[in-house]
């Protein structure tokens, strides 16, 4: 692609934006975690890129980064409000450079890059993330925001495409900028999105796990050659499906011309990678698809009620408390993607749930508190607030993200005509017609998904979901709270509420210690899907 639009005397930048570690077996196979994925990734050619908050959670993924990923990017990875204390001489550092000024290749446009995370509070206490407001007002930021000569403001970032952090950045520009472009680039929030601040600034948001391949075209910038042709830029965003057959299209090439040596050679090392990690090695098969929102909850095709009616009752269960009945809270977020049905490989686990925390109790908790807290962390949301939360203080940030960030489009339940409609084209794809896929709407209209696809049926799911473990049907007057330790900070919250005066942090006992429900689900699948030969795929 950038040999095509450099013959035709243009430039392409590519842009990551951060979230590049879980979910993956490349990535969580490997001890340490990451270790065949650094290597992949380094091949790659990419021009700015930023963290996300995945790269922040723990000490070692962000001391990985630090070590290896900034340095194998050193140029072009921008940390405009990260900081992180050395791990070889434990100082507190930026983790990469704030920002960046650079020509492009073919036209000379000059550019001013920036590389943001959100205002995330969630990280590991040996990274510091400032918030957007604060580092705007620093002078390093205001300097780059003087420089003479620029053409384009390119803001890339882990930040939602609506978001008060770009809105903050996007007026700060402004106030000193008025006439120069910008360009953000944005993610976190798992949709397909695009923003339009005013008729010289625009945000794109890909959507969520490389699915798609976010395009954006700039018409009209000036150049130090143009210094006039800016004035009216022309900003068009399209969705691109992540597939050979739409990178064929795009390069005007086929299956025997598209693919260069290097791209040979790194589909190679992605093939031995996932062989030396035994990706494909099949620990069952499972029977049927199970949907995270395609279909409602509860329902048996729900991977929700598949978890807590079977998974959770059948195996979480501590040695030292076997005696006792239990309600296990899990917070809907903790899986990640469909279970489809066929073979359930070691990818498919860490796809699926690729979190390592592990589960906690406090002991002896009435069962009625237990169904008030559920109430509260589902229903009445909005009495709950952590001020410090990770995603911005919303115990909806339980949900799977792509449902939390839906809200500015979807009421609580879908509208029953739209969900005969999605069904209908759902079965009328089944015929060959459409293929059921992203169907998306932004501030540009609805005319920017490359591909034309069906909608796909939507339902709501919980916040969190409960299972009692129990040795009899009775409802008990006591049980132990359990619960992965995710959620410990919502429920001591929620607990208030619910009339409980219950620390979760201080009370907390480990529960089945080293378990993660990624754990559980693949003993699961081990135990009780086992294959034939009709079941393979």
């Amino acid at each position: 692609m950038r040999e095509k639009v450099e013959a035709q005397g243009r430039d392409l930048l590519v842009i990551e934006t951060g979230d590049r570690v879980e979910g993956n077996g490349l990535y969580d196979s490997s001890d340490p975690k990451g270790l065949y994925l650094s290597e992949i990734l380094r091949h790659q050619s990419i021009d700015v890129m930023t963290s996300g908050n995945h790269e922040l959670y723990k000490q070692n993924t962000s001391e990985s980064e630090c070590l290896v990923t900034v340095h194998d990017f050193k140029d072009n990875y921008l940390a405009s409000n990260i900081d992180i204390i050395d791990p070889e001489t434990q100082e507190l550092v930026p983790l990469a450079e704030r920002y960046k000024t650079f020509t492009t290749k073919i036209q000379g446009i000059r550019i001013v890059a920036f590389g943001f995370l959100f205002d995330f509070t969630g990280n590991y206490n040996n990274t510091v993330v400032q918030r957007v407001e604060d580092t705007i007002q620093e002078e390093w930021f205001q300097n780059a925001i003087r420089e003479k000569e620029v053409d384009l403001f390119l803001v890339a970032g882990h930040v939602p495409a609506h978001s008060p952090e770009y809105k903050a950045i996007f007026k700060a520009i402004r106030s000193i900028r008025p006439d120069i472009p910008i360009q953000f680039f944005g993610g976190h929030e798992h949709i397909r999105d695009y923003a339009i601040y005013d008729e010289k600034a625009v945000s794109l948001a890909s959507g969520r796990f490389m699915e798609t391949i976010g395009f954006m075209s700039i018409d009209g910038l000036s150049t130090k050659n143009r210094p006039t042709a800016g004035r009216n830029p022309v900003f068009k965003r399209r969705y691109i499906d992540n597939n050979l057959h739409s990178f064929y299209h795009h390069t005007s090439s086929d299956k025997d011309t598209f693919h260069t040596e290097k791209g040979i050679n790194v589909s190679r090392l992605i093939a031995e990678s996932r062989t030396t990690l035994e990706l494909d090695k099949i620990y069952g098969c499972v029977p049927r698809d199970l949907w995270m929102s395609r279909r409602p909850y509860p329902h048996d095709a729900s991977v929700y009620t598949w978890l807590e009616q079977d998974v959770l009752v059948d195996l979480l269960s501590d040695e030292s408390r076997m005696d006792r009945p239990a309600v296990a809270v899990v917070n809907t977020g903790a899986i990640r993607f469909d279970v489809f049905k066929g073979s359930f490989t070691q990818d498919t686990v860490w796809t699926i749930s690729p979190f390592t925390n592990q589960f906690r109790f406090v002991k002896d908790v009435p069962y009625g508190k237990v169904q008030l807290i559920m109430d509260v962390l589902n229903k009445q949301t909005k009495v709950v607030r952590r001020d410090d939360d990770a995603h911005g203080g919303d115990v909806d940030a339980l949900a799977p993200p792509a449902q939390v960030n839906h809200r500015r489009w979807l009421d609580s339940e879908m509208d029953g005509t739209q969900q005969i409609l999605s069904e209908a084209l759902a079965e009328q794809s089944d015929s060959g017609e459409v293929i059921p896929g992203y169907t998306t709407t932004d501030d540009a209209g609805d005319d920017g998904d490359d591909t034309i696809h069906s909608s796909i049926p939507y339902y709501r799911v919980p916040n969190c979901i409960q299972a009692l473990i129990s040795a009899n049907e009775s409802i008990p007057e006591t049980a132990d709270l359990v619960y992965n330790e995710f959620i410990e900070p919502y429920l001591t919250l929620a607990a208030k509420f619910a009339g409980l005066d219950v620390d979760f942090g201080k009370e907390g006992e480990s529960y089945m210690a080293g378990v993660t429900m990624t754990d559980l689900i693949l003993r699961w699948v081990k135990e009780n899907w086992p294959c034939d030969d009709s079941m393979h795929i």
